[in-house]
């Protein structure tokens, strides 16, 4: 297997007498899927944030590309989150810029690289607007008048335009309707297969880590308590709590 893109070994956080993060460890290989998944309260959208570089662990190292995340300055972390990673929220709100056009939220991450011409800058967003399922026609549209699934097909395409190496996805269907879910999960495999992206996705959807993911792990009280290819732990779960959140999704 090619040498990991991230590492993380030994992370520890606690918020008072509560172990967020409990010894994780955690590899992600170039253009591989992995989801952590688990109930509210497991740790995995602190692990995220932590992997992130926002926040901070109590203990514990991470590496991206064999450089010490941990002790980048926080301008170097900052232009590694607008260059080679991008982070999707589960809130586009949290993701965009409100007071911008659809296309100029596009173009502010092409311009973050040093894209300059602002015809190209038009076109590649108009391109990304096609790509995501947005009519072009609505670039100069502020998100403010886009539905939630458009919201979040356009943070997608804001994150995405720069073809970052590493994508970290926080429940980016959390708060959709069924069916825009299913469309949006379509969109974002489709789009990581076609870039092939790593991307680490927190999701407490069983069946989108199953749709999206090569390998899974599965959180519980701040520990991964199994982890392994998405259909084996799926399929044929080993801890106790796997088999308890996969038989909750059968039963449903």
């Amino acid at each position: 297997m090619s040498t990991p893109l991230m590492e993380a070994r030994g992370l520890q956080l606690r918020f008072g007498r509560v172990a967020a993060l409990d010894d994780v460890a955690i590899d992600i290989h170039p253009g591989e899927v992995v989801a952590i998944v688990g109930e509210s309260g497991s740790g995995k959208t602190t692990l995220l944030r932590v992997l992130s570089g926002l926040m901070r662990p109590d203990a514990g190292a991470v590496t991206y590309r064999g450089e010490d995340v941990l002790a980048m300055p926080e301008a170097a972390r900052r232009r590694l989150m607008r260059t080679e990673w991008g982070f999707v929220h589960q809130n586009p709100r949290d993701g965009l810029r409100l007071g911008v056009t659809a296309g100029g939220n596009i173009g502010e991450r092409l311009m973050a690289v040093g894209a300059r011409h602002y015809g190209n800058i038009r076109a590649e967003a108009t391109e990304w607007l096609k790509r995501v399922e947005i009519d072009p026609a609505r670039m100069d549209d502020i998100p403010g008048k886009f539905s939630g699934g458009m919201q979040q097909r356009l943070q997608i395409a804001r994150v995405l335009v720069t073809r970052p190496k590493l994508v970290f996805m926080d429940e980016p269907t959390g708060g959709l309707d069924v069916s825009v879910q299913a469309r949006l999960l379509d969109l974002i495999r489709a789009l990581v297969a076609d870039l092939g992206l790593a991307v680490l996705i927190v999701t407490h959807d069983i069946a989108a880590a199953r749709l999206l993911a090569h390998r899974i792990l599965v959180m519980r009280q701040g520990q991964v308590v199994e982890e392994g290819l998405t259909d084996r732990v799926l399929d044929d779960p080993q801890h106790a709590y796997t088999q308890l959140l996969v038989s909750s999704v059968l039963a449903a």
